[in-house]
């Protein structure tokens, strides 16, 4: 989730007028901590967001950033394996092909914000011109001979939280905390007011068939954490027709036995009621709400993590 922190950063940098620079992860060799696209942002006066590796090699990319600054144009550097700084090495025993480009473009990181709160995909280009916005999606392509590269940016994990009780709280405060955006649909006004003071967007549900309330799209997971599974069936059968990469319920094999055929009866399909991962999270029976927070989260970054975007 560094992408929407290190875009904030340099947009922030660019606002008080400092010089920055996009350093971006180009080309792995073996293993790696991150992927190609991983990007981190460097001010000139030494702050940054985002990291590259875990915590072995920030602080010279930090030192070969103002360099770049301070003597223009961009650069490719190699780090840990087959790299000319020798002290510095990669645990992972890897090695990364990191492009250092100074942002010359004023509205560079505005445009990337934008797309980041649209939740629109986007893509990144770097080379010779610098760093460029893309507002659409590109597969990923490095040229080492030239530098040329650009990287595709899918939106993250959206949870639609819809339910009453601790289990909502614990879940919307750790998916927070981890940076997925939260939305909470509950009839609990208590639990509104609690999720308002952490700035959580929080909304009463007063009946079963508000689905209009209902907001999603490719990159949501709804999660429904209900006790009193009745107020499932109205907005579960909505949820299912809208676009969303997981749906899950709380309960046992009871509830969702019981929620399966109201839905059947509904009209919804084999394929969808299959879809829904009930009893919710990686690890089952857990009885606390923060054990099932944990549970319910791990399920859901493993789907987003496995979905294969560019099938669509």
């Amino acid at each position: 989730m560094d992408l929407t922190q290190t875009c904030q950063f340099l947009d922030d940098a660019q606002g008080k007028g400092l010089r920055t620079v996009l350093v971006t992860v180009c080309g792995v060799e073996g293993s790696s901590m991150r992927n190609p696209g991983t990007i981190m942002g460097v001010a000139e006066d030494g702050s940054f967001a985002g990291s590259l590796s875990g915590g072995c090699i920030e602080n010279a990319v930090v030192s070969e950033a103002l360099e770049v600054l301070a003597q223009g144009g961009p650069r490719i550097v190699r780090f840990g394996a087959g790299s000319p700084y020798l002290d510095i090495k990669l645990p992972c025993g890897g090695g990364l092909d990191v492009a250092f480009h100074v942002i010359e473009d004023a509205a560079f990181a505005a445009s990337c914000c934008a797309s980041i709160e649209a939740r629109e995909p986007f893509s990144i280009a770097t080379g010779a011109r610098g760093a460029a916005h893309l507002a659409e999606w590109r597969e990923a392509w490095f040229d080492a001979d030239t530098g040329e590269a650009v990287f595709g940016h899918y939106p993250g994990p959206h949870l639609q939280i819809i339910g009453h009780g601790a289990g909502v709280e614990a879940l919307a405060l750790l998916a927070s905390a981890y940076g997925c955006t939260v939305r909470i649909l509950t009839p609990d006004k208590r639990l509104i007011e609690q999720l308002a003071a952490r700035a959580i967007d929080a909304l009463c549900l007063d009946r079963t068939d508000q689905t209009s309330l209902l907001q999603s799209d490719r990159w949501t997971a709804t999660v429904f954490l209900f006790h009193d599974h009745d107020w499932e069936i109205d907005l579960m059968q909505s949820a299912l027709s809208m676009p969303h990469f997981y749906i899950g319920a709380m309960g046992g094999r009871r509830a969702h036995a019981f929620r399966t055929e109201a839905l059947m009866q509904r009209g919804a399909s084999a394929e969808k009621l299959v879809s829904i991962r009930a009893p919710i999270g990686l690890f089952h029976s857990s009885r606390d709400p923060q054990t099932l927070a944990l549970s319910t989260l791990a399920e859901i970054i493993r789907a987003y993590e496995e979905t294969s975007w560019t099938a669509d």
